[in-house]
């Protein structure tokens, strides 16, 4: 990123500003980049937890295989699934506030008794269900954001600072040039005038 610049004080006054502002960010972008990545790991570690606890209930009730034959699917289905918004290192992210189900009324006496345990277990497997799916959701997006917080922190750091920084040394040096110039010019004008006037007088 090419910093656009004049020889004067104007310029200079502008790129020290932007400079500070660079440099009074960096630190809490420092400290937003380390929440975040974090965050990630937490996020990632709960997301492979409701993987782990889902894949270890279906296994556990693998032996019930043979009966969900029997089990009438449209007994119980997911009517609504409320989402929250939590934050995470200043990132919004989702998490399940509530999941309602809605369960077809059933004749207890002319169903298998176990009927009442399948919409339990089934209650139980979609909870773990959204719970993986969102808790990886919860991770891309923290993941997306702190690739972003270092991308900015990278940019501020080792291109825009430096950059910054380099405009203004090349600015006062300029101008310290332009003094002493001024100043040499100013001296050789008053000797000619000194010189001028010891003629004049002679």
């Amino acid at each position: 990123m090419a910093i656009k610049y004049q020889y004067n004080k104007t310029s200079l006054t502008n790129l020290g500003k932007q400079l500070k502002v660079r440099q009074n960010a960096l630190p809490t972008l420092k400290n937003k980049e380390s929440a975040l990545r974090a965050s990630v790991l937490g996020a990632k570690a709960e997301a492979e937890r409701y993987a782990a606890q889902l894949e270890q209930a279906l296994q556990d009730y693998d032996y019930l295989a043979a009966l969900w034959d029997e089990f009438e699917p449209d007994l119980i289905r997911v009517a609504d699934v409320e989402m929250a918004t939590v934050k995470v290192a200043g990132v919004k992210t989702p998490k399940i506030a509530e999941i309602r189900y809605e369960i077809r009324p059933f004749n207890t006496f002319a169903r298998p008794a176990w009927f009442a345990d399948g919409i339990r277990i089934l209650k139980e497997l979609t909870q773990l269900g959204l719970e993986s799916e969102v808790s990886a959701e919860k991770k891309r997006i923290l993941e997306f954001n702190r690739k972003k917080t270092t991308q900015k922190v990278n940019l501020y750091e080792k291109v825009q600072i430096p950059g910054y920084q380099e405009a203004i040394r090349k600015i006062k040096r300029y101008m310290e040039d332009e003094e002493t110039l001024n100043k040499a010019s100013s001296k050789i004008v008053k000797a000619r005038h000194a010189a001028e006037e010891e003629e004049e007088v002679r």
